[in-house]
């Protein structure tokens, strides 16, 4: 959906007509001395000019400039096929750990949903990467021309299947049947957050889009009912809850204004290295993977990984999710164990 733009251009430093030698890629034009030899008389006639070339390029190729006069041919040229642009990713409200003993006074509280992130603009919806989500277009047009923030969602414990969906270009309405977009964000809009959710949850009880579901967003009384909420979550199979500041106003970047409660903590790191088995049972399978964290720290990670993933392990320079139990003096995860490869969206 995105409109994907790259221009190029012939070397405006050379004359249109200068010659280009078959073969050699220079230009020079001819009795100018750049050829010599048994073949320079007939230089003349195996050379092609930049204008002869651009008139000889099919229409794909050049668009409406294959049709144009020689003269016009001459002048830059922007490709009818052209490259995708750098995406730039959308500015987002991400959350911190929270504190096991965090106090939910003047935060709402809902559940963390693990889901893929999408940002609707009011036209595009895009990964947190800044990619164009494939959905289908029927999925796409029940959304409203408001921005929306939220996660694509499947149901408690099937991520995976929801990665391989959400990113499969040509999926039909059918293959999203079961996909919902659970929002929770009106970004830009004025006031608090707690007006913002109240706003949010009318838009979607209006819209009356099964697709599209505003999170439920509630105040807990202290910090055992806080837990008590987190236990019922849990039993439930889901992975925690989010807390965001009922004051707080429209802010992007990471902040203390949203906090996630999880029992344990999960981080992201790129492969940079992998280890392998050299004898016995683990002989040629994966035994470690070497993460580089966000601030540049390194560590070996060796838990958690699937039979199949020690058959296959992550590529180098994959984003792979973990889960720890805070952080040592030096900085680094402690007791971590493999979670997933992340999608890459």
């Amino acid at each position: 959906m995105d409109n994907m733009q790259h221009t190029g251009s012939w070397d405006q430093h050379a004359a249109a007509d200068d010659p280009v030698r078959p073969g050699t890629g220079r230009t020079g034009r001819v009795g100018d001395g750049a050829a010599s030899g048994p073949c320079a008389s007939s230089a003349s006639a195996l050379s092609l000019t930049r204008r002869h070339l651009l008139l000889a390029l099919p229409a794909w190729a050049l668009g409406e400039v294959a049709r144009a006069t020689p003269d016009e041919a001459a002048q830059d040229v922007v490709p009818a096929t052209k490259a995708p642009a750098p995406h730039e990713p959308p500015a987002l409200l991400l959350a911190r750990e929270a504190p096991a003993d965090v106090d939910p006074t003047g935060y709402l509280v809902s559940e963390k949903f693990d889901g893929v992130r999408a940002l609707w603009d009011g036209q595009r919806l895009r990964f947190r990467s800044g990619a164009a989500v494939p959905a289908p277009v029927a999925f796409l047009r029940r959304l409203p021309p408001q921005a929306l923030d939220g996660e694509l969602w499947l149901a408690r414990g099937r991520f995976s299947e929801l990665a391989g969906l959400a990113k499969r270009r040509g999926a039909s309405e059918a293959d999203w049947a079961g996909i919902r977009y659970q929002v929770f964000e009106l970004p830009g809009a004025p006031g608090p957050f707690e007006a913002r959710a109240q706003a949010l949850a009318e838009l979607v009880a209006r819209l009356d889009a099964p697709a599209l579901q505003a999170v439920a967003q509630e105040r807990v009384a202290d910090r055992a009912a806080l837990q008590r909420r987190l236990q019922q979550v849990l039993a439930a199979g889901g992975e925690g809850l989010m807390l965001h500041r009922a004051d707080a106003p429209y802010v992007t970047g990471r902040s203390e204004l949203l906090l996630k409660l999880k029992p344990q903590q999960d981080a992201e790191g790129v492969v940079v290295d992998r280890r392998f088995g050299s004898e016995g049972r683990m002989q040629g399978l994966l035994v470690a993977l070497r993460l580089r964290l966000p601030g540049g720290r390194e560590f070996l990670l060796g838990s958690g990984f699937s039979d199949a993933l020690r058959r296959d392990p992550p590529p180098l320079g994959s984003v792979v999710s973990y889960r720890h139990r805070g952080w040592s003096a030096t900085g680094l995860p402690r007791f971590a164990s493999f979670m997933r490869v992340e999608p890459g969206l």
